[in-house]
């Protein structure tokens, strides 16, 4: 009867060994699935980034240029005394 017993014992460690032994497979590959996501969403947050700085980079450019036509504006109204000052 203790050899029964025993031997039950021993089969339901085995078979929580291999549940667990199978869990722990899929949470490797879960894991690595959701690592492989996180690095496509970093990939995705650093191009939108690097597209907001060449947007804002854009706006700098169009402003100097909006300032330096102001500029020659306001020399051309000097100029044709359109303008004190």
């Amino acid at each position: 009867m203790t050899d029964n017993i025993e031997h039950l014992i021993l089969e339901q460690f085995r078979a929580l060994r291999n549940q667990i032994g199978s869990l722990q497979t899929e949470m490797r590959d879960e894991f690595s699935e959701v690592k492989h996501r996180l690095n496509r969403l970093e990939t995705s947050v650093a191009g939108v980034r690097r597209d907001a700085a060449g947007q804002a980079e854009d706006v700098a450019l169009q402003q100097a240029t909006i300032d330096r036509l102001v500029e020659r504006i306001q020399r051309i109204e000097q100029r044709l005394e359109l303008r004190e000052g």
